[in-house]
């Protein structure tokens, strides 16, 4: 009982606050990640008392996650990658005079899902974890492909042009060091391109200097179309979708306990699952659909307490901010694994709690604070696109102080401007950037394991996961397919009258 008390004092309430205040401006300013200020808090609060450094970290965690998505809907940035599913319909919305209600939206259910999965990592870190540990290379291989095959149908009427664009992606994922072998590919001879393309650079060129673009190009001045709403918001019409977010949120949870998937495969997999379920929205998804934030951020957010699971219990970090919270353990002593909780448990409550914290600290912000950012959006538009530039330009440098990085994004931008002028979706693209890398290695680590055996197919196949990951994979790809849909939506039928 004594240690419950001990993570609840006023010191730890404080820390917890000040690092959910950092949290929400680092993750609503494009191109300073959550990830950025996880690793400048290592460095700061390592002579810290360890329940003071998870306190404030998880408050940057919490909220910073959430924060992503503040501009997500005001200037279509993505302040992460788990974030870039929120700007298919939460930018819609700001356009349309609507953004209040999508950043009351994607506050309410953050909070939902930060709560959910924070309360499941308190209830079912263990026995999530145990199926967890069972993925195999092939496997995580499998999610991030199914994740992609979906995707193409997510955020555009074209199929083709969706797997397009997850090809080019993917080939960007590809530019570096190849991590198996050391060696360079596709670096065209350029030194720069030696580390890889940098994420940050990317989401900024693809959806701030690209939209700046667009503006120009269509030469449009309509100052009413960002104009703030000012009618107030009902909670009741809000929470119309909380059975979703539940949905949504466990996809998240679960997602986020499987090492290197995360936010950006929970988001894009429950978005779709929304467009499943959801089949008469009141706008349509893409267009300004309350549903599809709903799916975004409930499920991104539930990801936290998903990703800490195998964190805790296996010291296997479950996204990239994880990764640098391990680091804070071993700096003060703690290691995580199958005894942690049972050995720590003042350590473990501290995480919970101080999430639980953090959770209650987003819903104040958001609500309070968001909608004075918000009136950003009123500025007019030839102000406000060489704000959004310099934003754009000072983000891509902050991410690892070069102008190479400044270039990238020019560049990524120009190419984003011209997938939108042939409709070509980026969100596919951008989420092939980020698991590339994560397919690659799994999938070549899977050949490798099973060239070993005497039968290489079921070694990499016939494990159930697997069998299950490569019918959803491949029942999304053929439902896609024209001269197959028939046949898929028929087996859905018969499903469906079945399940009636």
């Amino acid at each position: 009982m004594m240690q419950m008390l001990s993570v609840v004092d006023p010191r730890f309430i404080l820390m917890v606050l000040l690092g959910s205040v950092a949290g929400l401006f680092v993750g609503a300013i494009p191109g300073l990640s959550v990830s950025m200020a996880t690793a400048l808090l290592v460095s700061i609060t390592y002579t810290w008392e360890h329940s003071d450094a998870l306190a404030m970290i998880m408050g940057v965690y919490v909220v910073g996650v959430f924060s992503g998505a503040v501009s997500a809907i005001l200037i279509n940035i993505p302040g992460a990658p788990s974030s870039v599913v929120t700007t298919l319909d939460g930018y819609p919305m700001s356009k349309k005079g609507q953004s209040y209600k999508a950043l009351f939206t994607a506050t309410i259910y953050s909070f939902i899902g930060s709560l959910f999965g924070l309360l499941a990592l308190g209830l079912l870190a263990e026995p999530v974890s145990r199926v967890a540990i069972k993925f195999t290379k092939m496997d995580y291989f499998l999610l991030a492909l199914f994740g992609l095959a979906t995707v193409g149908s997510v955020s555009t009427k074209n199929y083709a042009k969706g797997l397009i664009s997850v090809m080019i992606g993917l080939v960007i994922s590809m530019i570096g060091l190849d991590p198996l072998m050391g060696t360079k590919r596709l670096t065209f001879g350029i030194q720069n391109l030696a580390g890889g393309v940098s994420t940050v650079p990317a989401l900024v060129g693809f959806f701030g200097f690209a939209e700046v673009l667009s503006v120009v190009y269509n030469m449009k001045q309509e100052q009413n179309v960002l104009a703030m709403e000012k009618t107030k918001v009902s909670l009741k019409e809000i929470l119309k979708s909380w059975k979703l977010s539940l949905y949504t949120s466990t996809i998240g949870l679960l997602v986020g306990a499987l090492p290197g998937a995360g936010g950006p495969v929970a988001s894009f997999i429950a978005y779709n699952e929304a467009k499943r379920l959801v089949k008469k929205p009141e706008v349509p998804f893409g267009e300004g659909a309350v549903e599809g934030i709903v799916a975004s951020e409930s499920s991104n957010n539930a990801c936290i307490g998903g990703a800490l699971i195998p964190m805790l219990t296996l010291a296997v970090p479950g996204d990239a901010v994880t990764a640098i919270i391990l680091s804070v353990f071993y700096v003060h002593g703690l290691q995580p694994g199958p005894l942690f909780i049972t050995q720590n448990k003042e350590s473990f409550y501290s995480i919970v709690v101080a999430g639980i914290i953090a959770c209650f600290a987003l819903l104040l912000l958001g609500l309070i604070v968001a909608p004075r950012i918000c009136k950003v959006i009123t500025i007019p538009k030839n102000i406000m696109i060489p704000v959004v530039t310099s934003l754009c330009v000072i983000g891509s440098f902050a991410c690892n102080n070069r102008l190479f990085d400044v270039g990238l994004m020019f560049f990524f931008g120009l190419m984003g401007f011209m997938m939108r002028r042939f409709d070509y979706p980026v969100a596919p693209l951008i989420l092939a950037m980020v698991l590339g890398k994560m397919m690659d290695s799994n999938f070549r680590q899977a050949v490798s394991l099973a060239s070993s055996s005497d039968n290489p197919f079921m070694a990499m196949f016939g494990h159930p996961i697997t069998i299950v990951l490569s019918i959803c994979t491949l029942f999304v790809l053929l439902g896609n397919i024209p001269w197959t849909k028939p046949y898929i939506d028929k087996v859905k039928g018969i499903f469906s009258r079945k399940t009636a």
